[in-house]
């Protein structure tokens, strides 16, 4: 949040969502919520703090790491997925979202179905994450709307 408060500044707003609370930035455009994505109701709660569209949706997502990958990765893959749904309804035409996602075998399907969404799919493998690591992050650019779905 810190980091996209810096890119905003004052004129925009960053909504920080984590299922645990959040100690407050001291910014009056920085707000956070304690909400977890993978219920139902969390759009409804992004909604409450801001009813607006947002330009962008950054989800650094990640499941606590059992040591088993196959159960890893298909759990944050999952978080994507819900990471993927709350952009689709809180994004406004041409938004872009960066999801974070863990190489694997289920990442070809989470692929196809994020590039229904966007007019142009990157993925991107920041310079911070170590070269072993199997994280990588999707960024889609150009939401094509609502109507994709």
């Amino acid at each position: 949040m810190q980091a996209a408060h810096q890119l905003v500044g004052t004129k925009g707003f960053v909504l920080g969502v984590d299922k645990n609370i959040v100690a407050p930035l001291k910014f009056e455009n920085v707000v956070t919520i304690e909400a977890d994505v993978t219920q139902e109701g969390a759009v409804d709660q992004i909604r409450s703090r801001y009813p607006g569209m947002f330009d962008v949706v950054v989800s650094d997502l990640s499941p606590d790491v059992s040591g088993v990958w196959d159960i890893d990765q298909a759990r944050q893959i999952e978080l994507a997925r819900c990471a993927l749904r709350i952009a689709r309804s809180v994004l406004r035409r041409s938004g872009n979202v960066f999801v974070k996602v863990f190489q694997g075998s289920e990442l070809k399907e989470f692929q196809l179905d994020m590039k229904s969404s966007f007019q142009v799919l990157r993925i991107v493998k920041p310079s911070a994450s170590r070269p072993e690591s199997a994280e990588l992050y999707f960024l889609g650019l150009g939401f094509l709307g609502q109507a994709t779905q």
